[in-house]
């Protein structure tokens, strides 16, 4: 895959994350196979852009957060980041004492809104910890930034003594937020950042998101399940199957000119606000690929309608099927597909 990525704030190369699988032998435990949660993906994020990273539970996307992160240890590949500090370094193998630097820059929002918060803590303390920890601003001025990032989050600063149990899901999310933005890191990853909301409250944490986003000129990637939040906020969309890529294109251009049977049928499972609207297409038979023994050939085709003999054997590459288009199967420029 080779895009038109200079401008890229961050690049990843050929990552792959294979998880060991033990057995007990007599005096020890022996690997007898991986788990290929991520296999071998490559893409890039713009300055100032949404990149969005969708699939089914397990094809690996929270896990590609997490590498980006180095909260894993990828097992290959390149996570290439246009730091402002230390210029452009190769996370995956940044030593840990340069990554503590780097994570000023990197921060993440959490899926869940309840666990991600010490209930132990106030508002103060929990958005004030990251500048403690990397000793921002004079402790008397903190308190005067933390009240900042709260209005900033729609919070108000009175609210800086209580504790997350006094706040609704939605609430705790905006603090979340708050803390994320505490440092003023140039790319945030969002991991399912309102599946745990109700859509009304999604609504409002997503448009928070893109307000933040314009007034701090942010860099989101963008981790959800959720086609419809996908569309809404992000410039490109990324397609994962059990830990592969199989589609890049443009928002519009992937909800509008599908050109991989996996995200077509994604596409054609989302739920329509119109109940007397039809399906096109029928539910996907059989389940998802096994991660720690993977089919030969495309991962998909035992599912793939369109599946041929060529199929069985032969891994498709991503390529360039149309202009900024990008697809990993054989036969997208003959199949005509409608979600």
């Amino acid at each position: 895959m080779t895009e038109n990525n200079a401008d890229a704030l961050l690049r990843v190369n050929h990552l792959a994350k294979h998880f060991p699988i033990y057995r007990q032998g007599f005096l020890r435990k022996r690997v007898v196979n991986h788990v290929r949660a991520v296999d071998d993906i490559s893409f890039h994020i713009r300055q100032g852009e949404v990149l969005g990273l969708v699939g089914e539970s397990g094809c690996g996307k929270t896990t590609t957060g997490r590498l980006i992160l180095r909260a894993l240890d990828p097992t290959a590949g390149e996570v290439l980041f246009r730091d402002a500090n230390l210029g452009q370094v190769d996370l995956a193998k940044l030593p840990r004492a340069e990554m503590r630097t780097v994570w000023q820059n990197i921060q993440l929002i959490f899926q869940d809104p309840y666990s991600s918060l010490n209930p132990r803590m106030t508002l103060e303390q929990i958005v004030s910890e990251p500048m403690q920890n990397y000793q921002k601003y004079a402790p008397a001025q903190r308190r005067d930034k933390v009240a900042e990032m709260l209005q900033l989050v729609g919070l108000r600063p009175e609210y800086m003594s209580r504790y997350p149990h006094a706040f609704s899901g939605g609430q705790r999310q905006r603090i979340g937020i708050a803390r994320a933005l505490a440092l003023h890191p140039q790319l945030v990853i969002c991991d399912e950042p309102v599946s745990a909301l109700d859509v009304s409250v999604q609504a409002q944490i997503l448009n928070l998101l893109q307000s933040l986003r314009a007034q701090l000129g942010l860099t989101y990637l963008f981790i959800s399940h959720d086609l419809s939040v996908v569309r809404h906020l992000s410039n490109r969309v990324v397609v994962m199957y059990v830990g592969k890529i199989v589609e890049v294109a443009s928002t519009e251009a992937l909800f509008t000119d599908v050109q991989h049977p996996y995200t077509s049928a994604l596409l054609a499972s989302a739920p329509t606000p119109d109940p007397r609207a039809k399906r096109n297409s029928k539910p996907l038979a059989g389940e998802v690929a096994d991660p720690a023994n993977p089919p030969r050939g495309c991962y998909f085709h035992p599912r793939c309608p369109f599946a041929q003999e060529r199929c069985k054997v032969e891994p498709p590459p991503l390529r360039e099927v149309k202009p900024d288009h990008w697809a990993s199967c054989h036969f997208s420029e003959k199949l005509a597909l409608q979600h």
